[in-house]
């Protein structure tokens, strides 16, 4: 076990999944020399060379449409795009090609591109840099979809993504790039967990916390403050939004009855009203309460002042527990059955 930062194991994944196989090849803006805006590739020029890490033009489409054509020719690129708000000049390169040609093809073509994306809020930059776009991608056929939340998960699921056959778009929560945990860089891939199972990272018995990135944490930090006042919270890392690994949710919720959905992304037709509905359909019957969300506002992406207004927090979270449990919360306070006054629950 070694410490590491995620943004570190993420490198070490890239480069050892380079070592594995000579046909990973990596594309991105700034990504060689630079190593990266966030210096996740740093090094990685110098010891594999310009053919295998290459720097390409502020063209986001041509870059994936380029690891399409490298695909076709039997290779594994690893697409980075420099932030989140950026993915959207391919999205038509990766929704109308990257997860349509294995069909398309009847299986004869595979696409195993791996779609790097320093995803989502919390670091004090504008809109395009701060975005959350993965409920797109979730909506898409073809794409399996990964949300890191931890140094381990990065350096696994990363090397797990970048051997699959299919096409993934890969988030990593650039909030947490610094934060430090342990790492098995020895244990074989083979003996990993599945990529889309989900995972919890904390037990609990009166209620079920769902969330995934960088809010695993806040919502960690919301169940410890639970625990002083006696309430039990469980928390699941959905780690893989597409497919969702509904057995282990399930299963939670069969154990607590009350569930809370959270992530930074916008309410409205989010990953969080998805996971709920599919939980109504498959645990109607064991549930106590009704499940809430808790999730950005439905707003594009506000300054950098008012980033702390719109990102989740453990007082969202905990207020929604409250809810879930029956216990005076925010619509107490409101007297007017919703915690906006407009029935909208948020």
């Amino acid at each position: 076990m070694v410490q590491l930062t995620l943004g570190k194991a993420l490198n070490a994944g890239l480069r050892q999944a380079m070592l594995d196989d000579d046909k990973v090849v990596l594309l991105g803006e700034d990504i060689g020399r630079l190593g990266g805006v966030f210096r996740i590739t740093d090094g990685l020029l110098d010891q594999f060379g310009p053919k295998r890490v290459i720097d390409t033009p502020l063209a986001e489409s041509g870059i994936v449409g380029t690891a399409v054509g490298l695909a076709f020719r039997g290779y594994r690129p690893v697409v980075e795009i420099q932030f989140d708000g950026f993915v959207y000049p391919a999205f038509d390169q990766i929704v109308s090609q990257v997860a349509k040609l294995h069909c398309r093809t009847q299986g004869r073509v595979r696409m195993p591109i791996t779609i790097r994306v320093p995803w989502a809020g919390g670091i004090g930059a504008a809109e395009h840099h701060s975005e959350s776009p993965e409920a797109y991608f979730v909506h898409t056929a073809g794409l399996r979809v990964v949300a890191v939340s931890n140094p381990q998960d990065a350096y696994r699921c990363l090397r797990q993504a970048i051997a699959s056959d299919d096409p993934v778009v890969f988030f990593e929560p650039k909030r947490l790039y610094h934060h430090k945990d342990e790492v098995d860089l020895a244990a074989p891939l083979a003996d990993a967990p599945p990529m889309g199972l989900a995972q919890i990272v904390r037990p609990g018995r009166d209620a079920t916390v769902i969330t995934y990135g960088a809010m695993v944490r806040t919502a960690l930090d919301a169940a410890a403050a639970a625990e002083d006042e006696g309430i039990s919270l469980e928390v699941i890392d959905l780690r893989s939004l597409s497919p969702v690994d509904y057995d282990t949710v399930a299963a939670a919720v069969r154990r607590t009855g009350r569930v809370v959905v959270a992530h930074e992304a916008s309410r409205e037709a989010g990953v969080a009203a998805e996971v709920i509905a599919s939980i109504t359909e498959l645990c109607f019957e064991y549930l106590e309460a009704p499940p809430l969300r808790v999730t950005g506002h439905d707003i594009p992406y506000p300054p950098a002042k008012l980033e702390k207004y719109h990102l989740p927090d453990l007082d969202r979270i905990l207020d929604a527990v409250d809810r879930v449990l029956d216990r005076p919360s925010s619509l107490s306070v409101a007297g007017d059955g919703s915690a906006d006054g407009k029935g909208t629950q948020r």
